[in-house]
């Protein structure tokens, strides 16, 4: 089963050069379509309240989700009232929708119902839509308190108008091979990081990034705990993270880069049984039979996939970006800057 990105993306073999025709065709159309943006000749006209986008120029998970939540949370504590939009890929439902809770993963997108979970104790809404002007104007038609949108995965997202931007790149994949897709990881050239007004680097940072003076921040996810994998109200406590210390586990990842949970599991002194699957995987109970009475341990954007499961010794590692310097305090900097405050 494949999972990940392929590995000649950050190499220019011969599999990458043979792609370069399509990928020279690929960033041909993303720079006219950036273009027509730049002209104004599509973008839609800004909404009432700043917006803050998170994202990234290469495709495969850098961490934007936990980003998102850490911005919230942060914006929330210090007197701002959030509210977030996000594609919610993979959904099926019908759109804009509000993303509740105890929202099915199926219908939602993984994505926006780990959003929701994470943000739901302090009230913040998730609203949903490939169109995040469609979803940014339900959310504030149906919030009209909020004073700040955090677009999850939204930079290349044109139409909707932004005062902030903020790319996160891969600290141990960096760039790739620099190529765009499909010969590379790119949906944007690498100047783009020098038009940003932050870049979030994701550790381990082993690859360095040309940045050109724009701040620059460092982000850890430090895992917290582990939580049960069960349908709302359930009631097992959490585990600690020496819970499973020396033992053996069925690690099971469906994200962007699955080696770095696995990874995240040795660091805890956990023997990990790796199963990598590919990102926004839709778990069947079949997928996580392995035939024997080890715990499985998965992330948290999987858990929301396998809450109906019923799986009877499942959990996930609960994870908190920690990011320095203080990008809260930047982008609070820059939206008092946008609000004339």
């Amino acid at each position: 089963m494949s999972a990940g990105p392929p590995a000649f993306w950050q190499r220019r073999g011969l599999p990458a050069v043979l792609l370069l025709p399509a990928a020279a065709l690929f960033a041909t159309v993303a720079a006219a379509r950036r273009l027509a943006y730049a002209t104004r000749l599509r973008r839609a006209p800004p909404l009432p309240v700043p917006v803050v986008v998170v994202g990234n120029i290469t495709a495969g998970g850098t961490g934007k989700t936990p980003l998102v939540i850490h911005l919230a949370q942060a914006l929330a504590a210090a007197g701002r009232r959030p509210g977030i939009v996000t594609r919610g890929y993979g959904g099926i439902g019908p759109e804009p929708a509000r993303v509740g809770a105890d929202a099915d993963a199926a219908q939602c997108g993984d994505e926006a119902v780990l959003l929701a979970t994470a943000l739901a104790p302090l009230g913040i809404a998730v609203v949903r839509a490939a169109d995040r002007v469609s979803a940014a104007r339900a959310l504030l038609a149906a919030q009209p308190q909020v004073d700040v949108l955090l677009a999850d995965d939204g930079l290349q997202h044109l139409r909707l108008v932004r005062c902030v931007e903020i790319a996160v790149v891969d600290g141990s994949r960096g760039l790739g091979n620099g190529w765009p897709l499909p010969a590379g990881p790119l949906r944007e050239p690498p100047s783009r990081l020098t038009r940003v007004d932050a870049v979030v680097v994701k550790a381990p940072a082993t690859v360095a990034v040309d940045t050109r003076g724009v701040p620059t921040f460092a982000m850890t996810l430090q895992p917290q705990r582990f939580v049960p994998v069960g349908p709302a109200g359930d009631t097992r406590a959490p585990r600690g993270l020496d819970t499973w210390r020396g033992q053996r586990v069925h690690a099971v990842a469906g994200i962007g880069h699955p080696d770095h949970f696995f990874a995240s599991l040795r660091a805890l002194g956990i023997e990990v049984v790796a199963h990598a699957f590919a990102d926004h995987h839709a778990f069947t109970a079949r997928d996580l039979a392995f035939g024997d009475d080890l715990p499985i341990v998965m992330t948290a954007k999987d858990a929301v996939k396998c809450r109906s499961l019923a799986l009877r010794d499942a959990w996930a590692l609960d994870v908190r970006a920690i990011v320095a310097p203080d990008l809260a305090a930047h982008v609070l900097t820059l939206l008092r800057n946008a609000d004339g405050r």
